[in-house]
């Protein structure tokens, strides 16, 4: 086992280099006893977490999916989902505001050229962290990019105007996703301190509330042709690209209903009477009670096991990507998904009726692992998962390939 060092993760340390998949899991573990102890206030106060991503940066932890080649970790995905696991149990606003970085990463790992692939790499694994400018609002879908990038001299003029950019406020580099001239979609790597990009904190959702999901201006920002990649053959070849985004937003849910879980025990314990005719001194020796926490507690762990299964569905098809293999990754996380989504639900909910009326008091705020749960499931309807699910198994039709399958 894997022991960390209590200086290991200071504010004044370097960025550690994470070695492999038991050190990524140890050191996220050890965070997380630490981002627990402050995630209700932080969400009370909507206070950003700051200090904390500093010490996630930190930790090495951003860098676990850089390549072998270029001094990185290069964890399992089945490894990747369980760190996000792990540190979303503890605070799921710490726990999204990553998953674009991620994103990021495997973008110029499947088509950043090599120059691009040594700079940026090396740039994550000093501690830079990359943010998040993709969708936008006002448009018909979320595929809809009205953001353009236009060649102005040795590189490239950027104008544009983006929403849910999660984790941008706390970033170094924000990937900006817009269109060219040709209309192909391409990801360009702005510095934060670019002229002409402002980041509002204007994100107001009941839930969620610290991941500063707001907005990103764009006028007139200048980027170095070298740090603009062509993101749009990740979907043009046949790459798990839209699995890999999808195994974290299941891995979040999955954290998110495990918190929930955990908490329910821990009040359960402490303050639920039992009810008049149960006949019991305390509320856990409730059969009723117990009856519906073994049930939740059931789908919580098959949640799990299909975000594990589908870690490795997901391996498998990034070592050998084809047609089917990337299709049954696709098929696999949508499975993860579908159920870390109603475990989410499911826990966040039940955790009140099984608690009793003094949970929903404001000095507990249980009530914000229901509006956690309910803002970040609403990623993308679980209902086309099943829809994409029934269709592979009963009709032998393929999932689409994009970000959100």
């Amino acid at each position: 086992m894997t022991t960390i060092s209590t200086d290991l993760l200071g504010q004044n340390q370097p960025v550690y280099r994470i070695r492999d998949d038991a050190e990524a899991i140890a050191i996220s573990q050890k965070l997380a006893l630490e981002f627990t102890q402050e995630a209700s206030e932080r969400d009370q106060q909507r206070r950003l977490p700051a200090a904390e991503i500093h010490r996630f940066s930190a930790s090495g932890l951003w860098g676990i999916t850089v390549p072998r080649q270029y001094g990185g970790a290069e964890v399992s995905l089945v490894t990747l989902a369980e760190v996000f696991k792990i540190i979303s149990e503890a605070d799921p606003c710490i726990g999204q505001i990553p998953q674009s970085h991620f994103y990021s990463v495997e973008v110029l790992r499947l088509t950043g050229n090599e120059a691009q692939k040594q700079f940026f790499f090396e740039r994550v694994l000093e501690g830079d962290r990359f943010g998040n400018a993709a969708t936008e609002i006002g448009v018909k879908t979320t595929e809809d990019i009205l953001t353009r990038i236009e060649r102005s001299g040795e590189g490239h003029l950027l104008n544009g105007r983006k929403f849910y950019s999660t984790g941008a406020l706390l970033a170094d580099w924000i990937p900006v996703v817009a269109r060219q001239e040709d209309d192909r979609k391409v990801m360009a790597f702005v510095e934060k301190s670019a002229n002409g990009l402002t980041i509002v904190d204007d994100w107001s959702s009941f839930g969620q509330r610290t991941t500063a999901s707001g907005t990103t201006l764009l006028e007139n920002v200048y980027v170095p042709a070298t740090w603009v990649i062509p993101n749009y053959l990740a979907f043009e070849q046949i790459t798990p690209i839209g699995a890999f985004a999808q195994i974290i937003q299941a891995a979040i849910d999955a954290g998110i209903a495990k918190a929930a879980l955990r908490d329910t025990i821990n009040f359960v314990r402490a303050h639920t009477r039992p009810w008049i005719d149960s006949n019991h001194d305390h509320g856990y020796e409730d059969e009723l009670l117990i009856y519906e926490f073994g049930r939740l507690q059931i789908q919580v762990h098959a949640a799990e096991s299909l975000l594990q299964r589908s870690g490795e569905f997901l391996d498998r098809a990034r070592a050998n990507p084809t047609e089917i293999t990337v299709a049954e990754a696709s098929i696999a996380v949508a499975e993860a998904k579908a159920l870390t989504t109603e475990a989410a639900i499911q826990a966040t909910n039940k955790l009140f009726e099984l608690a009793g009326t003094k949970s929903t008091l404001q000095q507990f705020n249980l009530d914000r692992h229901w509006r956690n749960g309910r803002t970040h499931t609403l990623h993308d309807p679980v209902r086309w998962k099943y829809y994409t699910v029934g269709n592979y198994f009963l009709n032998n039709v393929l999932p689409v390939r994009h970000a959100y399958i």
